[in-house]
């Protein structure tokens, strides 16, 4: 009876090793904490939205853990995922600069967005806007792109830093509308709304999200949105495309990707909770009141969008020869 149990011991041992590994690669061990890699220093819009979801998650994935990788530019995240263990276990916040604009703005980038990486689920979306000081003297884009067409290049528009999707709508618009608007990079968003509600800078491009935040005071008027269809936070304002100007498009976007070989079965566990997640009523209100809004597109959306953004900003950069030094 004794050697009896021990060999039904031995033999669940054994059949325990045997069974570990698939069950590890099919589903998730509860209780071990998922580590999503953003970035960008703490304290930002990727942050709020990761936390949205950690929260809505928790039960059914355990712990999602948010992990601060800044440093250039992001790209020190999206490496430290491409060569993480494909075991759903570390996920990539990737935004739409990392995905679809460094592949054209650095001439050598030491991964593939698309082939890379496994996506999981584009979250959230924003556009930018036209944002002009009060004494620019334009209610309409018409307006002001009469206005700005009299200045010549006499007129300077800030950005929220070179490279990103703030700088080059500004280059689109130039080009699109026969403008010669000067580019003013500034170092992240704080100061340059400061210098466009001073007056110090007469037009800035910012997210709709900061430019809502920069609107009750009245010191800017905001004319415009960057987005294929008006924005769900602006619906008042038209488009650049609205108004004529074809090409006239930026959208940004924040996305989760997993490790290459990331098996499906987690993949697509991952997705489900994540969709369930961003189409909840917490998460859309978290979004919407940091001026996002919820997308929840699966994976041929996702890259259907990558492909299209990643040609739109590599034209855009070639026609005013940009490359990235940093």
């Amino acid at each position: 009876m004794h050697h009896a149990f021990d060999r039904r011991r031995a033999l669940a041992a054994l059949g325990g090793l045997a069974l570990a590994p698939f069950a590890r690669a099919q589903a998730f061990t509860p209780g071990q904490p998922i580590k999503v890699l953003i970035g960008v220093p703490a304290g930002g819009t990727q942050d709020v939205l990761t936390r949205a979801i950690a929260h809505e998650v928790r039960e059914s994935l355990g712990p999602l853990i948010v992990d601060n990788r800044s440093g250039a530019s992001g790209r020190i995240a999206v490496e430290a995922v491409k060569t993480a263990a494909p075991d759903g276990r570390t996920l990539l916040l990737g935004t739409a600069s990392m995905m679809t604009m460094f592949p054209s703005a650095y001439a050598k980038l030491s991964y593939d967005p698309i082939k890379d990486f496994v996506p999981i689920i584009n979250a959230a979306r924003f556009e930018l806007a036209l944002v002009v000081n009060k004494d620019v003297p334009a209610h309409t884009l018409a307006e002001f792109i009469a206005w700005a067409q009299a200045q010549g290049d006499k007129l300077s528009f800030g950005s929220y830093g070179a490279g990103t999707p703030s700088h080059f709508l500004g280059e689109m618009l130039n080009r699109s509308a026969g403008l010669k608007m000067v580019h003013v990079p500034y170092r992240g968003s704080t100061p340059a709304r400061q210098d466009v509600m001073g007056g110090q800078i007469p037009v800035y491009f910012d997210t709709v999200g900061g430019a809502l935040q920069m609107q009750p005071g009245g010191r800017v008027k905001v004319l415009a949105t960057s987005g294929e269809k008006r924005s769900p936070l602006m619906p008042d304002l038209p488009t650049f495309t609205e108004a004529g100007l074809k090409g006239v498009v930026a959208t940004a976007w924040f996305a989760y990707f997993a490790p290459l070989k990331t098996p499906q079965p987690i993949v697509d566990k991952l997705r489900a909770e994540f969709t369930r997640a961003v189409n909840s009523r917490e998460v859309r209100q978290q979004l919407l009141q940091n001026g996002m809004y919820p997308v929840g597109d699966g994976p041929e959306a996702l890259l259907k969008t990558m492909r299209e953004d990643t040609a739109r900003w590599g034209g855009i950069m070639k026609a005013v020869n940009f490359q990235a030094n940093d």
